[in-house]
């Protein structure tokens, strides 16, 4: 069995292995090579915590797992990351364990690339205002890989917490984007792609702020409750999701399915404009709405790149069951 520690997944995945990654599993979704199994997510009664198992198997990759974590709220006072999980592989030839995976790092590269893959097949190639809606943990992945995909200018952000905002501000100066602290009205007004990182519970983006020809990637809400923009706004959308079922019911469409705004019908999976099978925008004018709920198939598809890459270079620990 492999271990593939924090510390080495770090070493071995970059930006681009993870949106291959991503990619290619949405896509496999699509075709109907891979398949989430039910998702399971509690509030466990302690620490405010939700805990969880998140699995799959894509048939075309030959990846077998499942990913075993959650989030803990107040961890952020104690030096850790508030989302702590571990990826568990399986051959799936024999059923044996193949590898234990670090997950936090992982969880930020895919949950990153998740969008950035939205961005490059949904928003308009001329974008040149990024958007974000969030200032935490996560947001700095995002904006990293959301400022590969299109020649961006400058960065507009709102946070909950004004004070976070100059570390996000830092991430940007890195990759030379001018930054600006806006109130949510004038982001909405000036950004031509959002991506709303947060764990909302209530509307933060209205429908009447939004330009036409926006895209946006709605990345925070993946719990029944959850919830980031005007569910008028996804009413008006045109929509895309990692996997439709679960969008609607713990996703940001849920709040929009659930008032009879829209139906299942309405929400495309991202991975039919991946395979040519649908052709995503379809005017400048269009607002397109990825909703990333995330699935367990990105997971297991970016740590069995991470896994394969600590073998190829000797970074992998060796135990035995």
């Amino acid at each position: 069995m492999l271990i593939i520690s924090e510390e080495t997944c770090q070493q071995v995945i970059d930006r681009s292995d993870a949106f291959t990654a991503v990619e290619n599993v949405f896509a496999a979704m699509a075709r109907g090579d891979a398949y989430n199994f039910p998702v399971i997510r509690e509030d466990i009664g302690h620490a405010d915590a939700l805990y969880g198992f998140k699995s799959g198997f894509d048939r075309a990759g030959l990846v077998l797992g499942v990913k075993s974590g959650g989030y803990w709220p107040g961890n952020a006072e104690k030096g850790l990351t508030n989302h702590q999980s571990t990826v568990f592989l399986f051959d799936p030839d024999t059923g044996q364990l193949k590898a234990l995976v670090g997950g936090n790092y992982l969880t930020a590269m895919r949950t990153a690339a998740s969008s950035a893959v939205s961005i490059s097949h949904l928003s308009r190639e001329d974008s040149k205002v990024l958007g974000m809606v969030g200032a935490g943990h996560q947001a700095a992945f995002q904006l990293r890989a959301a400022a590969e995909q299109r020649k961006f200018e400058r960065v507009v952000a709102w946070n909950f917490h004004p004070e976070m905002l100059p570390g996000l501000a830092e991430v940007a100066g890195e990759i030379g984007l001018p930054f600006e602290a806006v109130e949510r009205e004038q982001l909405g007004a000036e950004a031509d792609v959002i991506i709303t990182i947060t764990s909302s519970h209530e509307p933060l983006m209205m429908k009447e702020w939004i330009k036409p020809g926006t895209h946006l990637a709605c990345m925070g809400t993946d719990t029944k409750g959850k919830q980031e923009v005007d569910p008028a706004l996804v009413a008006r959308a045109m929509l895309f999701a990692d996997e439709v079922s679960q969008s609607a019911t713990i996703g940001e469409t849920q709040h929009a399915v659930s008032a009879g705004l829209i139906d299942e019908g309405a929400i495309t999976p991202v991975g039919k404009v991946i395979n040519g099978a649908h052709p995503g925008r379809q005017s400048e004018n269009d607002i397109t709405l990825f909703d990333g709920t995330g699935v367990g198939l990105q997971d297991l598809a970016v740590a069995n790149v991470a896994a394969n890459l600590a073998q190829e270079r000797g970074l992998a620990g060796l135990a035995e069951l």
